[in-house]
């Protein structure tokens, strides 16, 4: 390529259909090659960079700035005298030296962009790239991010983050491991349903105070689970099946949680529900939903009536991990692919074990230990961690709206 002179050409303007097409067509004719090219498109305005080899003394650049003057739009050359052409590129290179960063809040100001940027540049890292996943239900962004010490980054998003409550971030390697996640575990209480179900059922019992005391002090990870467990099952021996439905009655999903099921089911996604919490509510869950698995703990009744303790074993927290290890097995999965979701010391073990765990609105404890906190009250915000942007789940769901799909 010596004889070839390497120029970056930058183009913008007004977008219409047939601008990259046009470009390139006048370099078709002019004999160059195409060494890179980026595009992006804000609110039908173009950016579009190319860096090219042209051969000298020829008339590229004036039939490019013909060109952009017949469509509006501004054309600038820089003549690259350094360039190497196998430097690489955004998206090339080792999985190791890039990462991406994920930022999510409910409006994302300036000062929080700020801050998050700077953590990228003190831990060495340069953003390659920046595009919005999502404006609703929250704002999300993620931001491609070449080299830099991958430890120094989190450090200092983490200190950007606590700067900013209403601002979460997560940090992820680049590469084959993030792009390839196929199984998501949920934690069901107050991850997946806004309720506690132990509290449905103790209300039904009238033991709700005394319940609810040792249901908090279990999540804080204060008490052992199973042994609080028992001591609260206790409490509903006497239960009808009227009084169990009517606890079922009561369950809320989790804002966003239809929608998250629904877009990873279209995305071959498997999922599965592990809880603390009871057989009775989760498998009208799991059928529900199209949930593919399910475990949780399992009240013991005689003649329909409950008699205060369980049919062992306990789904503790140690379970919890072993069963997205099962699942994991049985679909001939990685742990890498997996992600799992929770909010209480019961999914401790869980989150660890993941590919990728998620605190969902956890306790203090929880966000410690999980590689992302998120802190917005909508489970489908867990899609903008995966790349999946929110566009693209409005467009599956309008097809399915009108029967395309």
């Amino acid at each position: 390529m010596s004889d070839l002179q390497t120029i970056l050409i930058q183009v913008s303007g007004p977008d219409e259909p047939g601008i990259s097409a046009g470009v390139l067509a006048v370099l078709d004719r002019v004999g160059a090659q195409v060494l890179d090219i980026e595009q992006l498109v804000i609110r039908r305005r173009l950016t579009l960079g190319l860096l090219v080899a042209v051969p000298p003394n020829q008339d590229a650049l004036k039939e490019l700035l013909l060109f952009g003057w017949e469509h509006g739009l501004t054309v600038h050359f820089e003549v690259i005298e350094d360039d190497d052409p196998t430097i690489e590129g955004p998206g090339e290179g080792p999985s190791e030296d890039r990462h991406v960063v994920t930022l999510v809040g409910s409006q994302l100001t300036p000062a929080e962009l700020l801050a998050a940027t700077q953590a990228i540049a003190d831990g060495g890292g340069n953003i390659d790239r920046i595009f919005r996943l999502s404006r609703f239900p929250v704002m999300s962004y993620e931001l491609t991010v070449a080299g830099g010490d991958g430890d120094r980054i989190r450090v200092a998003l983490l200190a950007a983050a606590s700067r900013f409550p209403g601002m979460d971030v997560a940090l992820q390697r680049e590469g084959l491991t993030r792009q390839t996640k196929r199984l998501v575990v949920l934690d069901v209480d107050s991850t997946l349903i806004r309720n506690e179900v132990i509290d449905l059922l103790a209300d039904e019992a009238g033991s709700g105070p005394e319940v609810a005391a040792i249901t908090a002090a279990a999540m804080a990870g204060q008490l052992d689970f199973a042994e609080s467990l028992e001591q609260r099952v206790a409490t509903l021996a006497g239960l009808d099946a009227a009084a169990v439905q009517r606890a079922q009655s009561r369950l809320e999903l989790t804002a966003g949680a239809r929608t998250f099921i629904r877009t990873l089911h279209r995305l071959g996604f498997v999922t599965a529900i592990v809880s603390g919490g009871f057989t009775v509510f989760t498998e009208p869950l799991c059928a529900e939903l199209g949930i593919h698995y399910g475990q949780a703990n399992v009240l013991e009744e005689r003649d329909g009536v409950l008699t205060g303790r369980l049919v062992p074993p306990i789904v503790d927290r140690a379970a919890k991990a072993t069963f997205l290890q099962e699942v994991a097995e049985s679909e001939g999965l990685s742990l890498e692919q997996t992600v799992a979701v929770g909010d209480g010391a019961n999914d401790l073990d869980m989150l660890r074990v993941a590919g990728h765990g998620i605190a969902f609105n956890a306790k203090p404890m929880v966000n410690e230990v999980a590689d992302t906190a998120l802190t917005v009250p909508y489970l489908d915000a867990v899609l903008f961690l995966l790349g999946i942007r929110r566009g693209d789940i409005e467009r599956e769901e309008i097809r399915d709206v009108d029967g395309l799909s």
